[in-house]
């Protein structure tokens, strides 16, 4: 019996390590091809199998990337925003279908009556979204100036409704923005300080936080793109005031810390496990839209499994997050280099690899 069960750890440990292996190989030619640069954490069932480092956090002074790093996470902050949402809703404080004005009353912008606290989650507001029209507007609102919250709304925010509340996707950061706004009037203190007391304290998430532009952050990572013509040609991007993505955008983090709140999330430890069942319906018609995630079963040669992810990107960072519930696998990649498309092709290999499909 004492042999059998050798037999059987022994060759656990070799398909486990076969599959590592595999993996490897995948980031290593990403590495040697693309000039992929960042963080890789390959995990299952909230433990690390993989946590690789490639290249340099900071091309200026060559330093290379560590489990020190601090990464800006951009669009992975929705996230954050969703669960305090959720946490509010769970302690009967918000109401998902009620509208932004009944938390908000202050609120000028037309969506007010109509819009709900779900449409908001879903991009499906209605409202007018110039903060993804065009790169001019992007430079102009969070590039050019720094805004005070209330000022950021009422000019960009506010606008006129141009389809009815729930019934197109239309995603933008502005959705979110009012979300923070919303947090902040229930709790009555700042969206960071809230931040801290739900989630960054209780998970002991230390290396994460919300940035700000005249912050000095200790390792935190230098972003940097390419032109198409040539991976390895790099510059930097233009700089922007952090402070304006707010709670849609602004913070930073540890491919450490992101597993500790990956897990409180799935293993039900910040909400209950029928408040993440309702975080995790997607909407067709919102494009595979959830609560902070965007959820659609997906399939991997032979193996099907529930896809559940969330990815973001600004200013040469991008930042992508998976979970698997059925496989009970987290994958997170961050990078300096390259964009959340790249790495949008890149989880597939690396998730493709590691079931040897």
């Amino acid at each position: 019996m004492k042999n059998i069960l050798i037999g059987v750890l022994t060759l656990t440990f070799t398909l486990s390590y076969s599959q590592i292996q595999k993996v490897e190989e995948v980031i290593n030619s990403s590495v040697k091809k693309d000039n992929f640069n960042g963080a890789v954490l390959l995990a299952q069932n909230g433990k690390t199998e993989l946590l690789t480092y490639k290249g340099l956090s900071n091309r200026h002074y060559n330093i290379s990337f560590s489990d020190n790093t601090k990464f800006h996470i951009f669009s992975l902050t929705k996230t954050f925003t969703a669960t305090l949402i959720m946490q509010l809703y769970e302690r009967g404080k918000i109401n998902l279908d009620a509208t932004i004005s009944t938390y908000y009353p202050e609120y000028k912008g037309e969506a007010g009556q109509k819009a709900t606290i779900r449409n908001l989650l879903t991009y499906s507001s209605g409202r007018e979204n110039k903060d993804i029209s065009t790169p001019e507007f992007i430079h102009q609102a969070y590039d050019n100036t720094i805004w005070n919250l209330d000022d950021f709304i009422n000019t960009y925010l506010s606008g006129k409704l141009i389809d009815k509340p729930g019934t197109k996707f239309s995603y933008n950061n502005g959705d979110y923005i009012l979300l923070g706004k919303i947090i902040e009037k229930i709790y009555k203190k700042s969206f960071e300080e809230v931040l801290k007391e739900q989630i960054l304290v209780p998970l002991k998430m230390q290396n994460t936080g919300l940035l700000h532009h005249n912050d000095i952050i200790e390792n935190i990572d230098d972003g940097y793109t390419a032109d198409n013509s040539d991976v390895f040609a790099l510059h930097t991007p233009t700089n922007t005031y952090i402070d304006n993505f707010y709670s849609a955008g602004a913070m930073y983090s540890t491919p450490k810390d992101l597993l500790t709140f990956d897990q409180a999330i799935f293993k039900n430890i910040l909400l209950k496990k029928s408040t993440l069942d309702i975080m995790l319906t997607s909407s067709k018609n919102l494009e595979d839209t959830a609560l902070g995630f965007w959820v659609y079963p997906k399939s991997f040669g032979n193996i099907n499994t529930l896809f559940v992810e969330r990815q973001g990107e600004g200013y040469g960072h991008s930042a992508n997050w998976v979970h698997l519930p059925d496989k009970n696998l987290t994958l997170i990649i961050l990078s300096n280099t390259k964009d959340i498309k790249y790495l949008n092709k890149m989880r597939e290999k690396v998730i493709s690899a590691y079931y040897g499909q």
